[in-house]
């Protein structure tokens, strides 16, 4: 008998999945591919670290397969004099849309910037991905026009 899909926190084994799926990730959203060392960095970031700043949080089938992922980490908004959440990534395998795994990622974001006493979550998705436009916007997400700039400074 299967179980439930569900949520949880990451765990470091969980991190070549997780870099094969910012992988997949990145292919879908047309953009250049994660960093070789993508498990090492994040294992790093999550595990090697007193009070990490980064949560990654997994999305498990029925079957107990990773098939997704989401990361957030606390950002400041200037004009609100306040930190919030920013989900920097969310993303499920093609094939596993559909079936309540992204509303239960979203809900454990929601969770960890209640745990970290914030107030808000905010992330960005492509214009073009119409998809998760409709998701978000499901959920009583309300979208902000603006353009994301990224500036190289080595």
């Amino acid at each position: 008998m299967s179980a439930a899909p569900r949520v949880r926190a990451a765990r470091p084994a969980d991190l070549p999945v997780v870099a094969e799926l910012a992988a997949e990730h990145a292919v879908y959203e047309r953009a250049p591919a994660p960093a070789p060392d993508l498990a090492r960095r994040l294992a790093a970031l999550l595990f090697e670290t007193p009070e990490p700043r980064l949560a990654c949080l997994v999305a498990e089938s029925a079957e107990g397969e990773v098939v997704g992922y989401a990361t957030c980490s606390p950002e400041l908004s200037t004009w609100q004099g306040r930190e919030y959440l920013n989900m920097d990534c969310l993303f499920l395998r093609d094939g596993t849309r559909g079936q309540g795994l992204g509303a239960l990622l979203v809900d454990a974001v929601a969770a960890e910037a209640r745990r970290r006493g914030l107030a808000e979550v905010q992330w960005q998705t492509p214009v073009w991905n119409e998809g998760a436009a409709r998701f978000y916007d499901r959920l009583g997400a309300r979208a902000k026009e603006k353009l994301r700039y990224s500036l190289p400074v080595r």
